[in-house]
């Protein structure tokens, strides 16, 4: 609340002369503006009304008209207060002085493990006052573009949350099966069943049409030595799909080709990375990509796990084993799924170039090669698998 002080400012306009005079209000907005606000010509004009409806003898109604109407922000108030004061009031210039006046600023954290619900309890704001300013940041979204090699165990964690959070609606296609309804087809099988009810006259033609089912994913996950730093994530990564939805399939590249959709189906995302990591032998191990993507696919991918399905190799592309062998198995990768899709966690880095013999021998192969390095590339890559 604005006081009137004893002496000085507009006291001196004489006895019975109101607050503001009209040549005051051009003035005062100008005041404004040279003490940095943004003061608009209309702003102006809709505080020259005001000063029509309230009382000018009153300085808490002038100051109150004043802050109404031409201020835009609760950071906009302090120099608005004091311009007020040494304007109307005769306080000391304390702009001119060089003292600078800020607004407190609170701010509040978002936390990964609890995001917000859409409900405020009102409790922070009980105990921030007018000139409080309330930022909210939330790391996970600082640390979306932080490579996992470069965060500490804490940043992973905080994103290791994060990818929990991600899901995948996909590609949905035709079926085998078919269903009921629709004008696809004839379906001669019911409409022969219900003649027979009604002595052999096909009363109405019964129809049927093809069903849909979501497509396939198969993430091939590279958990070599040279992936490291990113193997946990990636793996992560599959859980979160593997919870997310149906028809996702999860395997570990490595010195071997292993299936882990089954560790992975654990709802506990640190219970199933255990269960991940025991499941495997050659975890942090050496990379023969051609003899991974071989048992692949003669085990899982011939029998119908990539037939159609959009196949994701997260992979760095450093491979020991012979580069003709891995072109072989990537061809016939390709004639077996829908897409193939290469997500390297070194193609972000500057200057990158696919010249490693394994990343070579397999890029013609592929249909898209895209970065697989922090938790906005898995989220970009999320959203490539909803493309058809």
């Amino acid at each position: 609340m604005v006081t009137r002080p004893e002496t000085g400012g507009v006291d001196q306009a004489g006895p019975g002369a109101p607050v503001v005079q009209r040549h005051d209000v051009v003035t005062y907005v100008a005041a404004l503006r040279q003490a940095g606000l943004v003061v608009s010509t209309d702003s102006g004009v809709l505080f020259a009304e005001a000063l029509g409806v309230v009382d000018r003898d009153d300085v808490d109604a002038v100051f109150w008209a004043s802050r109404a109407t031409l201020t835009r922000s609760p950071q906009d108030r302090a120099v608005h207060d004091a311009v007020f004061a040494r304007f109307f009031l005769g306080a000391p210039n304390m702009l001119a002085a060089g003292v600078v006046i800020e607004a407190e600023t609170e701010v509040a954290y978002d936390s990964v493990d609890e995001p917000d619900d859409g409900h405020d309890t009102g409790a922070d704001d009980q105990r921030l006052d007018d000139e409080s300013v309330v930022v909210r940041f939330s790391s996970a979204e600082s640390l979306r573009d932080r490579d996992f090699a470069d965060c500490s165990p804490e940043e992973l964690d905080e994103l290791a949350a994060a990818i929990a959070r991600l899901r995948m609606n996909g590609v949905r296609q035709r079926s085998r099966r078919r269903r009921a309804g629709g004008a696809e087809e004839l379906d001669l099988r019911r409409t022969v069943r219900a003649a027979v009810r009604t002595n052999g006259e096909a009363v109405r033609l019964h129809r049927r049409r093809r069903r849909t089912r979501p497509r396939r994913v198969v993430l091939l996950v590279d958990i070599s030595g040279s992936m490291e730093p990113y193997a946990r994530a990636l793996v992560r990564f599959g859980h979160a799909l593997v919870q997310g939805r149906p028809r996702v399939e999860v395997f570990s590249l490595a010195t071997r080709c292993t299936r882990l959709t089954r560790e992975l189906s654990s709802r506990d995302p640190d219970a199933a990375l255990e269960s991940a990591a025991a499941a495997v032998q050659d975890w942090s191990g050496g990379t023969r990509l051609g003899d991974d993507l071989a048992r692949f696919c003669q085990e899982w991918g011939q029998r119908g796990a990539a037939r159609n399905a959009d196949v994701v190799i997260l992979s760095d592309g450093w491979d020991r084993g012979d580069p003709a062998m891995l072109a072989e198995q990537m061809a016939r990768l390709s004639r077996l799924a829908a897409r193939v899709i290469w997500a390297n966690p070194l193609r972000a880095t500057p200057g990158y170039q696919p010249l490693a013999r394994g990343m070579a021998a397999a890029l013609p192969y592929c249909d898209r090669f895209v970065d697989g390095h922090s938790l906005g590339s898995l989220d970009a890559l999320v959203e490539l698998l909803e493309q058809p």
